[in-house]
């Protein structure tokens, strides 16, 4: 799939931007919402970020509620998904905006029971992220962790810079690996192919 969004909507283009991709591309795009402002028509889903890493009731559940009447008129599907910050080494735009705490990315107990939770409140996905130009990706030994800990699916992103991390990441247990700042700098037209290559060989 391809992600559409961010942590901030500075030109209010969200909409044009799915709009452009949908026609260029074959699979499904999907919106990574910072906020409920990321909620437009067109795009194949989203992803119905809850910030359980974090204890700001904003992205809990206030910007749920903002956005569910929108996804209901516009017939957007919502994918409810577990949103987990990791320490990276440095402080991220999302932990910024976010004004939370990441994860101690030496600490799997503390990720295993986040997950678990959210699985118990009905998520679909856990979603660990680094953020985006985070120094350091998710540890291979915490997603292997969860992984072996959960029944959802365990999705990955920031700070993978190669596709052998991602393989790397796919072997310990990750279902999805999300590449965003790499994919979007390099000059080199098959990096998306190299990245997809890896995960599918590493599966």
């Amino acid at each position: 799939m391809l992600l559409v969004g961010g942590s901030l909507e500075l030109r209010d283009r969200c909409a044009e931007t799915v709009g452009a991709v949908k026609a260029a591309a074959s699979v499904p795009v999907v919106i990574f919402p910072g906020n409920s402002r990321f909620v437009v028509e067109g795009a194949d889903a989203v992803l119905f970020l809850s910030l359980v890493s974090g204890r700001n009731p904003q992205f809990l559940i206030g910007e749920h509620v903002l956005a569910a009447p929108m996804l209901k008129r516009l017939g957007v599907e919502a994918i409810p998904t577990a949103y987990m910050l990791v320490e990276s080494g440095r402080a991220t735009s999302v932990e910024f905006m976010s004004a939370t705490r990441p994860l101690p990315r030496a600490k799997p107990d503390i990720a295993m029971a986040h997950a678990l939770a959210a699985q118990y409140l009905g998520m679909k996905i856990a979603f660990f992220d680094a953020g985006s130009g985070a120094d350091d990706h998710v540890p291979e030994e915490l997603v292997a962790a969860v992984a072996g800990y959960v029944d959802i699916p365990v999705m990955v992103g920031g700070g993978i810079r190669a596709p052998e991390s991602a393989a790397r990441l796919v072997a310990s247990g990750a279902r999805l690996v999300v590449t965003g700042d790499v994919v979007e700098r390099s000059s080199d037209p098959g990096i998306m192919r190299a990245f997809a290559e890896a995960v599918h060989q590493a599966t």
